[in-house]
């Protein structure tokens, strides 16, 4: 499969791969709308499973772009451990291309297409702790980190300045539509770092919609963390 990769979407935005059906998570505006020199993964939502999952990794290169169909359905407890699964395979792979990246794949609903997120270098927790046992991450003290815990689309929190400090001091509740003026609030913008959580049963949809929302924060002093936690409860 290295050549582009086009889906034709069927209604509903639906990929059918071998007749099988993958609801792929909808976004607007995606930056990303074409990669060349790619092989895919398929996780399907399938409720005949213990954990409702099915991932299907047949086709996938080593060596390519890889793009990871995950169905919206799933929640990010069921998606989340295949994902790092198959990061952990490519980064463990003999045979290595550097250049090539990860990706998730969406259907952009503004210009009727596919769309790509990539994820190549987000590191997925399930605790906190991950942050100071390991010692590959490093917390530089000029930085401020700033949380932001992500219980649905509607109700989105962010603490700062430091949530290393159990003690949260000047949370804003926030929401998808207000999201990224509410981080303008932050009232010294230096070395600021966000760290974003998601409750464990958010649907894979929403996810993909916070990260696209997320990514297009432009402010000076201000930056995503690609470490990302996944918490059963908040």
């Amino acid at each position: 499969m290295k050549n582009t990769f086009l889906i034709v979407v069927a209604v509903l935005f639906i990929s059918c791969v071998n007749e099988r059906e993958l609801q792929l998570p909808q976004i607007d505006n995606a930056k990303i709308n074409e990669i060349t020199d790619v092989s895919a993964a398929y996780l399907f939502y399938d409720e005949t499973k213990t954990d409702s999952t099915d991932l299907n990794r047949k086709n996938l290169i080593s060596t390519t772009n890889w793009l990871v169909n995950v169905d919206k359905r799933l929640t990010l407890k069921q998606a989340i451990p295949h994902i790092k699964f198959l990061q952990s395979k490519k980064k463990s792979s003999s045979h290595k291309n550097e250049k090539a990246k990860n990706y998730f794949t969406c259907y952009d609903l503004s210009k009727n297409n596919l769309g790509f997120l990539e994820f190549t270098e987000i590191n997925y927790h399930y605790s906190f702790q991950d942050l100071y046992e390991r010692k590959d991450i490093e917390l530089s003290t000029p930085n401020h980190e700033t949380l932001i815990q992500v219980i649905n689309l509607d109700s989105i929190r962010i603490h700062f300045p430091e949530f290393a400090n159990p003690n949260f001091t000047d949370e804003i509740s926030s929401n998808k539509n207000d999201l990224l003026n509410d981080l303008t609030k932050i009232k010294d913008k230096t070395n600021i770092v966000l760290y974003s959580s998601f409750l464990s049963n958010l649907k894979f949809q929403d996810y993909i919609t916070f990260q696209n929302i997320i990514r297009k924060l432009e402010v000076d002093g201000i930056k995503i963390s690609n470490h990302e936690f996944i918490i059963d409860s908040m």
